[in-house]
């Protein structure tokens, strides 16, 4: 497990291809950090990715990243660790921009939990 600091928080990496992304508090997500966050898991990850969203702060997006961010099918499986009811509207916001994306997505009140799910696949074990 390593930390990598970014522009607008924290990746996690798990394994080769199991990160956490945790957002720093208060920041408003822009096409460049997005293009950074795409940029280090095809950098630092194996496609196919299996990501843990920690929304353990609130954070918001310009439009343009909003479209952005959801815009990237190397992503699989997507576990979204939710602290509050706010994080999980904000959360199916931004994911109903893209309807048609063909990630497993669920949504979590405990890490170990979503930890548990993302690990259930094959190639992770």
């Amino acid at each position: 497990m390593k930390n990598y600091k970014m522009s607008f928080g924290t990746i996690i990496k798990l394994n080769n291809n199991l990160a956490e992304i945790v957002v720093d508090d208060g920041i408003e997500m822009n096409v460049t950090q997005v293009k950074e966050y795409h940029n280090f898991l095809l950098n630092n990850l194996k496609a196919p990715f299996y990501l843990l969203v920690n929304r353990k702060h609130a954070y918001t997006y310009t439009f343009e990243a909003q479209k952005a961010i959801v815009n990237f099918d190397k992503i699989k499986k997507l576990a979204v660790l939710l602290s509050t009811h706010g994080g999980l509207m904000s959360s199916e916001t931004l994911l109903s921009l893209n309807a048609n994306l063909n990630w497993e997505i669920s949504w979590f009140n405990k890490r170990e939990d979503a930890l548990a799910w993302l690990n259930e696949i094959d190639v992770l074990k």
